[in-house]
């Protein structure tokens, strides 16, 4: 493997209603996820399958009972809470207090940047829609982890991965990684602790609400690395590791190179090709402690006895990397596997000299740039309201109030996408997974879906006794060029069943 796998993006935006700070943010969610959802379903709404759903499964070998599991967990019950999915294959929720966007199932990183930031555009749309809504005050969106109160929601990543890699191996050379990779994919926070009340900024809005290094919970206890074994897929080849440790990513660069390193650490890990012992002491103290030096000097301890930054032990990965592809694929590399390498070296060596270089390119550093010049110009502290309202702002979704988008509308944040790759991608689903057939099913025969989930797509057809489902248990198949002739060439949902019936 590369940096190419199935992988996607999970976003809880947070949620704000103007004049109202008492207002009932699962009943706004839901209005701008319904909002959305009678703009644009132009039938039928499909209803998400719950069927195939297995959150308390632990990827250590064991079931949580539902008793003693927080309500949070279990996703797998249909509450009644706006739900839609989109013809790009994405799907659009609420999640309890926050509406949440999860992509479609894509093999590459460009393309988690593409179809996450068409995330960004559906989530504003949706937004501008409730707002029309008779008597509903202005609702806004930011995209960002913490309210600053004490509360904390996720920016999750999946990858699809062997079953037959060891659990045991995961943890071990995960761990370290994803202690230090903020570094280049934070999207910094001021004020520390929890309640954000400790003056200071630092590099991640999430680190300071994990405590554990290793669960099956997302809101409580959170655990750098998260043991939900939910596969979407065949569980006997599959494993989906759900990520629960990253920040909301703004900047294109910074998403990514999130996902393009993390998934070749997993091929290395896959391959068995890591044999340095790269494990930190004290992991979720060391999480904290880089996260809250943005001068990158702070040093962890290593199973080893060595100490090094965060920024050194991403050296370490990279040149493992680097030798594992010339190993395996030499002048054969595919392009963004070869570009993620050379970003991946390029931000570190940056962030060893001069991070503030890196500007235009990672959330945290051009969000600390901004605060410094505020700070300088009005000689504010670091308790100072005001900043906690840039850092918000930051995060604020609307083109012309959003610091990160005026950053982008003036050349000053380095895009990898145009407009235009954007705006397809909120109709369009990717053409080489899965995806394609969901969301050509949802847009050509919306009238007949009565169900989807990432593995089925659930047909109501005429003079049918019973739902007819099509599984869709392998990511890789469904593409275009699989069915694509098949469903141009199907006029109706029905002849399509009975197409793939025989």
């Amino acid at each position: 493997m590369s940096a190419r796998r199935v992988m996607g993006t999970e976003v809880e935006y947070g949620i704000s209603v103007q004049g109202q700070p008492t207002a009932n943010a699962m009943v706004a969610s839901s209005q701008v996820v319904n909002a959305y959802a009678s703009a644009t379903v132009r039938a039928r709404r499909a209803r998400w399958d719950f069927e195939e759903e297995a959150p308390l499964r632990d990827a250590r070998g064991f079931d949580m009972s539902r008793q003693v599991a927080d309500p949070s967990q279990l996703t797998d019950e249909d509450l009644g809470l706006a739900n839609v999915i989109l013809t790009n294959g994405a799907r659009l929720y609420v999640d309890h207090a926050h509406p949440e966007y999860s992509t479609p199932e894509v093999v590459t990183p460009l393309d988690i940047v593409r179809w996450d930031k068409a995330g960004e555009l559906v989530m504003l749309q949706a937004a501008r829609l409730a707002q029309r809504l008779p008597g509903n005050p202005s609702i806004t969106l930011y995209k960002n982890n913490t309210d600053n109160k004490g509360a904390s929601y996720g920016a999750h990543e999946n990858y699809l991965m062997r079953r037959s890699t060891p659990f045991a191996d995961i943890v071990k050379h995960l761990t370290p990684f994803f202690v230090s990779r903020q570094v280049f994919c934070g999207a910094g926070r001021v004020g520390r602790g929890q309640d954000g009340r400790e003056q200071g900024f630092q590099i991640s809005q999430r680190a300071d609400f994990f405590e554990v290094e290793v669960g099956l919970e997302t809101t409580l206890k959170r655990p750098i690395i998260n043991t939900r074994d939910e596969p979407h897929a065949d569980p006997d080849r599959y494993r989906r590791l759900h990520v629960i440790i990253g920040d909301a990513n703004q900047a294109e660069v910074a998403t990514y190179l999130k996902v393009g390193t993390t998934a070749l650490v997993l091929a290395m890990i896959e391959d068995s090709f890591i044999s340095r012992d790269l494990a930190v002491t004290a992991p979720v103290k060391s999480l904290r402690n880089v996260s809250h030096d943005p001068t990158l000097k702070e040093r962890l301890t290593l199973g080893d006895g060595r100490t090094i930054t965060a920024v050194q032990l991403q050296m370490e990965y990279l040149d493992l990397a680097k030798k594992y592809v010339e190993d395996r694929y030499g002048a054969d590399v595919d392009d963004q596997t070869a570009d993620v390498l050379a970003r991946w070296e390029d931000v570190l060596d940056r962030l060893e000299r001069d991070p503030m270089s890196l500007a235009g390119q990672l959330d945290w550093i051009a969000k600390l740039k901004l605060l410094e010049q505020y700070r300088q110009r009005d000689g504010l502290a670091w308790d100072d309201a005001k900043l906690q309202l840039i850092d918000i702002q930051y995060a604020d979704i609307r083109p012309e109030k959003g610091l990160y988008n005026r950053l982008v509308a003036g050349g000053r944040m380095e895009r990898l996408l145009t407009d235009d790759e954007v705006d397809r991608a909120v109709t369009e689903p990717p053409e080489d997974t899965r995806a394609y057939f969901r969301g050509r099913c949802l847009d050509k025969y919306s009238t007949s879906v009565a169900a989807a989930s990432w593995d089925s797509v659930i047909f109501d057809l005429p003079g049918r006794d019973s739902l007819q489902r099509v599984p869709t248990m392998d990511p890789m198949r469904g593409t275009k060029a699989h069915v694509g002739a098949l469903i141009d060439a199907s006029e109706t949902a029905e002849q399509l069943v009975r197409a793939l019936s025989r």
